[in-house]
């Protein structure tokens, strides 16, 4: 049996420990499959700590294999992210897909997936929320609860709607699974399961966070990045640049409430209230932001649709095993080394982890940098027939 995991780490906490415990205790000699956002994440934030921690911080954690969510997928809505992760899943011949869940129903997220492909009458009544002045998730929530009698709102269950519509769609063989999600995600309350989102939080403050994290994660807790240090490199981007409009997610209207208050603006989340409206949610709103930082544009977005090749971060022993007894059956390159190959997504991603690494003395960029080259996490060397 393998089994398939998604997720940032932004950072590993106790829960996503939880998450893997259950899943070892129910399939106790399966290999576990890891696809992991490297340097930004789904919500258009900074990773607190980089790609290559998380992936020693999961190998500790007893995952077997790690691959990489390329930035394309990992930095966007839940649809998009979802078709990269499981696509990289489906690839990889893993059995089931294992994902948190606050309902812990297959069952209901199915049927609310089903609702929303191919279904007219769910697309009119986005559309009628919409004009009523409703953001899309809002209107995305209203016409299921018309059409199935569900409401869904909560970030774990929307992610698993989109891995399972990406599941049907493609027709693929993997199969979903749940384990209840025992806190909550948007919670800023450090409990003894705490979201990541109260422990980045707790972190800015000086907090101690030593017991809501394995000791394996706290000791990567330093030189953290934060979504306010790239700031400066944000206002000098728009400041300069004529047209918004060729980024991904800029929308016509939203560049010019970016230019009008970019300059008043004190700091990245300041700069955020002043954009925010009824219409563009925090999430949209931050997404927008750094595809302006990252220089991710219309075009390139319409080039990198597809998961063109499996980029290896990690692994074990079994990891290994697992992946030699595979290797023949993939349709698209596995690679370790991004030498390996001239994918231009990959050098996409390099330029990424060159923005990333701004915020850190010049030694530690050129460090950072050069790992995407010479990283040498992988525990062995998958053999060559």
């Amino acid at each position: 049996m393998t089994i398939g995991l998604i997720a940032e780490y932004n950072p590993f906490h106790n829960g996503h420990l939880y998450h893997i415990q259950k899943i070892k205790e129910k399939y106790k000699n399966a290999t576990l499959v890891l696809v992991i956002s490297g340097n930004f994440t789904q919500r258009g934030e900074v990773s607190i700590i980089d790609k290559w921690k998380k992936t020693e911080i999961a190998l500790q954690a007893g995952i077997d294999l790690i691959v990489e969510l390329p930035f394309p997928f990992a930095v966007q809505s839940a649809d998009i992210f979802s078709y990269g992760a499981i696509t990289i899943l489906e690839k990889l011949k893993v059995d089931k897909v294992i994902f948190g869940s606050e309902s812990n129903s297959v069952e209901d997220l199915t049927l609310i997936a089903k609702t929303q492909i191919k279904n007219d009458d769910f697309n009119h009544l986005v559309k009628v929320y919409s004009k009523l002045g409703e953001n899309y998730p809002t209107a995305l929530s209203n016409a299921l609860l018309d059409l199935t009698g569900k409401k869904i709102v909560t970030p774990n269950d929307l992610l698993g709607v989109s891995y399972i519509k990406t599941i049907i769609e493609n027709n693929y063989k993997i199969k979903a699974e749940t384990i209840k999600r025992e806190n909550n995600y948007h919670s800023k309350d450090l409990t003894k399961i705490a979201s990541a989102t109260a422990i980045r939080n707790a972190l800015k403050e000086k907090k101690d966070v030593s017991s809501y994290v394995p000791n394996y994660v706290y000791k990567h807790l330093t030189s953290l990045h934060y979504q306010e240090d790239y700031f400066p490199y944000l206002k000098y981007k728009i400041i300069t640049e004529k047209d918004l409009t060729k980024y991904h997610l800029v929308e016509e209207g939203i560049d010019k409430k970016i230019k009008n208050a970019i300059c008043d603006a004190t700091s990245y989340q300041d700069l955020i209230s002043k954009i925010k409206s009824k219409r563009y949610t925090y999430n949209k709103i931050q997404r927008t932001l750094n595809m302006i930082l990252c220089n991710f544009t219309k075009d390139d977005a319409k080039v990198y649709k597809k998961v063109s090749y499996i980029r290896i971060l990690g692994f074990n022993i079994n990891g290994r095993k697992y992946l030699n007894k595979i290797k023949k059956e993939l349709d698209i390159p596995l690679i370790s080394k991004m030498t390996k190959n001239k994918d231009p997504m990959l050098t996409l991603e390099l330029e990424t982890t060159k923005i990333y690494a701004l915020s850190l003395p010049n030694v530690y960029w050129k460090d950072l940098v050069e790992k995407e080259y010479k990283n040498n996490i992988n525990k062995g060397e998958i053999q060559n027939d």
